[in-house]
């Protein structure tokens, strides 16, 4: 019998469509290149890994499930997502994480036919690995890696044969100041798959620790022509954002910086410039089989200066090596957003749906959920339904609101632009007392739901938001009780705009220049970018 047998009524949506339409992206595309970000919309934190001809990359998936997922490419560019490292309820236990919390900058490696992944559960379990013989899955069961105080682990296979796991961390002792933290190294055992024997720190701080260097993180080592480079992000997520990278002739050290890092920021650049990416850091290195270095990192695409609502996205570009040391951009420098592509580039294929503008749309004729869908946590039971009327997705309502720490019944994709449509179909409630309808979320005290549901011998049609304090109700209409119904959440930056079609004679505006900025991480804080999706819920007990 499935779980949601005698739960109350389910609400069916017969489509979910989604389409972006930023000018960046409009740019025309010159033969040879490619657009940044390569992954649209909430990607942060990206770790690559080239085995063969393939390339494997892994992003933060916070308190979203499936988590950490993986994705496959032939040439960095045309990525698709292939699976998730976190993909059955059993593995980890999300119920009561804030949604930035739970799984925090995972690192994949392979190493003699296996995949490894290491990360850290925040407010979980704490740093774990996960193994795989095959990168779409399954993956094993997370392994708690013992002894490691802190974030951002990464494994480094040497040509030795010998491993080590390195990660971020308190320094020794007392910090200094608020930000001080270190990166630490311990051996790895292959066989065992576990850390052993001492740990190590091996940068404090950061380049220059008389300086106060704050946030020195996401540690990822490696070799070159006899050189152990070190490349860790340095100055916290925001703004001041950066790469930089030490070198030794030991994997221990000690380790010197290049005396010209950053070798990637936009800090210093004007905060007026036109389509300006911001907070660039967190990079991790790859090299191609024609033998070019290259890197990803995070970024994010800004407007009104400091806002951005698609979260932090993953960009790639060249490094080019400059006296034995790897530079991604010069200081300076804009990050680009059309960029020549690596000779390995298999044509000019659309980057969609992942990158540029494009239309992307389900009309939930599968009888499992693509890749693009994800949930607030793990679901404790089963509320998405795609079999028992073929052709629609049914959510089985849940009472758990959107700032519940527990799993609403609401299925969510990536806002991956700042001009865009998302509308969905779906039949009105027929019973009082159950709420569906169309969700832009950031966090559970941020976002916007556009819904309806029956009041009395009538049916309401409302839009309700939280902007960090309580639930308002921004406006409401009546409408036809057994009409067909569409609703859309079109944004524009900082403007939102809501709207409804009950006759299929065209949209009809609700609201429009809502305030926008409330699902920007500048405002709403956090990691993440904002999710768009169906969402229906019991208001009351039955």
């Amino acid at each position: 019998m499935p779980a949601w047998a005698g739960a109350q009524q389910a609400v069916r949506f017969h489509w979910f469509e989604y389409s972006g339409h930023d000018a960046a992206f409009a740019q025309p595309l010159p033969p040879g290149h490619y657009r940044n970000p390569v992954l649209a919309g909430f990607h942060p934190d990206p770790s690559v890994v080239r085995v063969g001809d393939r390339f494997y990359l892994v992003n933060s998936s916070f308190a979203w499930f499936p988590g950490i997922p993986v994705f496959e490419s032939r040439d960095l560019v045309h990525w698709r997502q292939i699976g998730n490292v976190i993909e059955r309820p059993s593995q980890f236990d999300y119920d009561g994480l804030g949604v930035s919390r739970g799984m925090f900058a995972p690192s994949i490696a392979f190493h003699a036919g296996t995949f490894y992944v290491v990360d850290t559960a925040v407010d979980g379990s704490g740093t774990f690995l996960a193994t795989a013989t095959d990168p779409a899955g399954p993956w094993s069961d997370p392994k708690i890696l013992p002894g490691i105080d802190g974030i951002d682990p990464s494994l480094f296979f040497d040509d030795d044969g010998k491993a080590y796991l390195l990660n971020n961390g308190p320094p020794q002792g007392k910090p200094l100041y608020k930000g001080h933290r270190a990166i630490w190294m311990q051996a790895f055992d292959v066989a065992r798959r576990r850390p052993v024997g001492p740990r190590k720190v091996v940068l404090n701080g950061g380049v220059d620790l008389s300086r106060d260097p704050i946030w020195i993180e996401g540690p990822h080592l490696h070799k070159r022509g006899g050189w152990y480079y070190l490349s860790c992000a340095e100055g916290g997520t925001g703004p001041q954002h950066s790469q930089v990278v030490l070198r030794s002739r030991s994997p221990w050290g000690p380790y010197q910086p290049y005396a010209h890092n950053p070798i990637l920021t936009q800090r210093d650049l004007p905060a007026d410039r036109a389509h300006p990416i911001v907070d660039a850091g967190h990079a991790d290195l790859v090299q191609g089989p024609d033998g070019s270095w290259w890197a990803v990192f995070l970024a994010s695409r800004a407007y009104g200066r400091t806002h951005f609502n698609t979260g932090r996205e993953t960009f790639l570009l060249p490094v080019h090596w400059k006296d034995g040391w790897p530079i991604i951009l010069e200081h300076g420098q804009v990050v680009p957003q059309v960029v020549a592509a690596p000779g390995f580039m298999r044509g000019n294929a659309p980057q969609a749906p992942l990158s540029g503008n494009f239309s992307w749309r389900d009309d939930f004729d599968e009888t499992t959920l693509g890749h693009a869908w994800m949930t607030l946590r793990a679901p404790r039971q089963a509320w998405v339904d795609l079999t028992s009327s073929p052709g629609n997705l049914s959510i089985h309502p849940l009472a758990e609101g959107l700032d519940s720490p527990h799993d609403p019944s609401f299925l969510a994709r990536r806002q991956q632009h700042l001009v865009f449509d998302a509308s969905t179909a779906l039949d009105v409630p027929t019973r009082p007392g159950i709420a569906a309808g169309i969700v832009a979320f950031q966090n559970g005290a941020h976002w916007y739901f556009l819904g309806v549901h029956r009041v009395g011998d009538h049916v309401e049609l409302f839009l309700k938001k939280r902007d960090g304090g309580a639930v308002t109700t921004v406006a409401h209409t009546r409408i036809e009780p057994d009409a067909p119904l569409q609703l859309r959440i079109s944004g524009d930056g900082g403007a939102y705009a809501f709207a409804y079609d009950t006759d299929g004679k065209g949209w009809r505006w609700l609201r429009r220049d809502e305030d926008g900025t409330i699902l920007s991480t500048d405002v709403a804080g956090g990691f993440v970018g904002t999710m768009l999706g169906p969402y229906a819920r019991i208001e009351t007990s039955p």
